[in-house]
């Protein structure tokens, strides 16, 4: 993110008219700082975007915020090329990108399949572990069924947080119902 603000800085946009989505891709076409940015441009404006994928990921999307803003003037620039949308080159070469963009963005999900689908990696992605292993969860259980001890003083004896021995305590009585 921090090259693409660079990028932006250079280029000669205003710190105050970066608009980011932290956490979102470009195959996310509904993020607020695209609709942001898009809002926030007006006739004679150029929205300048570092590369293809951060405006979005496919071709549909693409062609679609690059035509919304020629039809209401704004100049659209990408990396250093600005787009000329009378010029059939500048649109091939627009397409191509936006092509090169959706093609990389389903590549990527095609790996990170391909991968997950691996029994090794698998076997690694089964989820938080649980903060107390299960003999301690036991002993807890335990604890709590012979009721002498407080929740501060079972939390002492096995090293944990009050609210995990609570955790416990809720874990124990859901078991208890089945």
């Amino acid at each position: 993110m921090s090259s693409q603000r660079t990028f932006l800085l250079e280029a000669g946009v205003d710190e105050d008219r970066i608009y980011t989505d932290v956490g979102f891709t470009g195959k996310n076409a509904q993020r607020a700082g695209l609709h942001q940015a898009l809002a926030a441009v007006r006739e004679g404006d150029t929205l300048v975007v570092p590369k293809m994928d951060r405006l979005a990921r496919n071709v549909e999307d693409t062609l679609h915020i690059v035509r919304e803003l020629t039809e209401r003037g704004v100049i659209f620039q990408m990396g250093l090329t600005v787009y000329d949308p009378h010029d059939p080159w500048s649109k091939l070469f627009l397409t191509f990108l936006a092509a090169i963009a959706e093609a990389e963005g389903g590549w990527i999900s095609l790996r990170t399949q391909e991968g997950m689908a691996r029994p090794s990696v698998r076997k690694k992605l089964k989820g938080r572990q649980p903060a107390i292993p299960p003999e301690t969860d036991k002993a807890i259980a335990k604890a709590l069924d012979e009721g002498d001890d407080s929740i501060a003083e079972i939390a002492r004896a096995h090293r944990i947080s009050r609210s995990s021995v609570y955790r416990a305590a809720e874990r124990h009585r859901r078991r208890q119902q089945r």
